[in-house]
């Protein structure tokens, strides 16, 4: 198994932050995970347990394709989205900081495909800058679009 895990506080309330996270999801994802070159709500109505989604990712040239669904989610605490067409698992943690709120985000690889287990080290390496780069990017744009609405 593979784990990632990075963390920010983002310098906005928790309800905002859970909400451009969690609930927009959709609208919001791809703007900051720019791998995801096609996402399909494959559910309707809004976000919420059992919601599911395809997404079409490109990783550093290598192209994938997976459906995933909301496994886990608690308001204004977590939503954890599970592969059911892959082995992974990206998991998001929302802490109240007194005015701000720390992101936790981890995304897990249950199982390497066997032709990549010669490459497991890299492979760490780039999941753990790619959840770096994800918590980063999360904060730019929520306190980026609380700026720009005036808030």
């Amino acid at each position: 198994m593979i784990i990632a895990k990075a963390d920010v506080v983002v310098f906005e309330e928790i309800e905002r932050v859970y909400q451009f996270v969690a609930l927009d999801f959709v609208a919001n994802y791809p703007r900051w995970s720019p791998e995801v070159v096609e996402l399909e709500a494959l559910s309707t109505g809004p976000v919420r347990l059992g919601y599911q989604a395809r997404q079409v990712r490109v990783d550093q040239g290598h192209r994938s394709e997976s459906i995933f669904e909301v496994a886990d989610l608690e308001p204004l605490k977590r939503v954890c989205f599970k592969g059911v067409s892959a082995p992974y698992r990206s998991l998001y943690e929302f802490d109240d900081v007194s005015s701000s709120t720390r992101i936790s985000f981890s995304f897990e690889v249950e199982v390497l495909e066997g032709r990549l287990r010669p490459f497991e080290k890299l492979i760490r390496i780039a999941v753990q800058d790619g959840a770096k780069r994800t918590v980063r990017k999360l904060k730019l744009l929520i306190e980026k679009e609380m700026l720009d609405h005036g808030e």
